[in-house]
């Protein structure tokens, strides 16, 4: 046995492990509507008016506003004019054209009068209520002007600024590269799901959670094969797992005989930290290794996971050049003591319960400790617990 004799704090080691990180530089062209979930690298420009003419932004009737007054008003209708057609004729007093949503306004028209405001007799329109210039009506350029910015370098593209981009013309835009991730378990007793096991194997957890993780937040995941409790596997897994930007490995970073990750790390470059005063997740490593971070999660799959989201979801945002993804967060009142090791930032997953907050936290050991939960609260260093009745802040999984 080899205790873990030294622990950082929590943001100590979020500090390291940022300051490890190199954000991508490397970019790609993808077509524009495969491009949602990318940071753009480059500003994409207007070539054009957005919309590139006056349109009607109702359905009704296109006229000079100076024929509405002192309704109603009895108008001529001299064309129909739908969405992508071209008016031929003009709208001239006391005329109007038909006009669908979208529709250019035809030459002389400077406004639309909605279609539930008018009554209609053959080509005799009666207006019911006036309407002034520019009313109803979406003038030129009024979304983006030719030569305006329509998004910026370094933006997350949403579904909408894709759409800003689309609406520009452009089909395919410069995107930084995903991030690379290799992500493994270490440990003689591990398998992969569908393989049969042996008696005292278990099916590889945290492998997979991490990588619906990693992959959520726009990562390229690889998962290696499950590598034994054995340097010289190690070490060979991690040689191989190089060509990432990222190599993430879980177990064997405790303190048991049979856990040589550290070794393996040590063999192989710089331990920046092993072991962090954080519960679950307490034996956690990071190293440098041929100037690549390779970490070193803890085996149970709640501290692995937990630790994912502490550590490995702001690092790789860092890297892939995007923001945190947003979360949702509510002020509740704990319904039942909430325990917590003062010496430790604890992690506590909690279900909402009755409008409150309850613990779900079982151990560290048993994935149903995040999978059952909604969230999680999280008490600082120096607390001994969250009392009945306190107010949590609830950050939801």
């Amino acid at each position: 046995m080899r205790p873990i004799t030294t622990l950082i704090p929590k943001d100590e080691a979020l500090a390291v492990f940022l300051a490890e990180i190199r954000p991508v530089e490397e970019t790609e062209r993808v077509p524009v509507h495969l491009a949602g979930g990318r940071v753009l690298a480059e500003t994409v420009y207007a070539g054009m008016d957005v919309p590139p003419f006056d349109r009607a932004a109702m359905d009704g009737y296109a006229v000079q506003a100076a024929s509405t007054e002192n309704p109603p008003q009895e108008l001529r209708c001299v064309e129909y004019l739908y969405a992508g057609m071209v008016a031929t004729r003009t709208v001239a007093p006391g005329t109007c054209a038909e006009i669908a949503t979208g529709a250019p306004l035809p030459p002389g028209a400077d406004a639309v009068v909605m279609v539930e405001v008018t009554r209609k007799d053959g080509d005799r329109i009666f207006v019911d209520k006036s309407v002034k210039v520019g009313q109803h009506v979406t003038r030129r350029a009024a979304d983006i002007q030719a030569g305006e910015a329509a998004v910026l370098a370094g933006t997350l593209l949403t579904p909408a600024r894709v759409g800003a981009i689309a609406a520009v013309g452009v089909a395919e835009v410069a995107v930084y590269r995903r991030p690379r991730v290799k992500v493994g378990a270490t440990g003689n007793e591990v398998a992969r799901p569908g393989e049969a096991i042996s008696p005292g194997q278990i099916y590889d957890i945290n492998t997979y959670s991490l990588y619906a993780l990693l992959h959520s937040i726009g990562c390229e995941v690889t998962m290696l094969d499950p590598c034994v409790d054995d340097v010289g596997s190690l070490k060979d897994a991690i040689r191989g797992a190089l060509d990432a930007d990222l190599v993430v490995l879980s177990g064997g970073s405790s303190v048991g005989e049979r856990d040589v990750l550290q070794d393996a790390f040590a063999d192989l470059g710089t331990i920046l930290f092993h072991g962090v005063a954080i519960k679950p997740g307490k034996p956690t490593m990071l190293a440098r290794i041929q100037g690549k971070p390779v970490v070193g999660m803890p085996g149970y799959p709640t501290s692995c996971l937990s630790n994912g989201y502490m550590f490995l979801v702001p690092a790789l945002c860092k890297m892939a050049r995007r923001p945190l993804p947003p979360t949702m967060k509510v002020r509740v009142p704990a319904v039942e003591r909430l325990a917590s090791m003062a010496d430790k930032h604890q992690l506590l997953t909690v279900r909402m319960h009755d409008g409150g907050a309850i613990g779900a936290f079982k151990e560290s050991g048993v994935i149903t400790s995040m999978s059952r939960a909604d969230g999680f609260v999280e008490i600082p260093v120096g607390q001994a617990a969250v009392e009945a009745g306190q107010e949590v802040e609830v950050t939801f999984l």
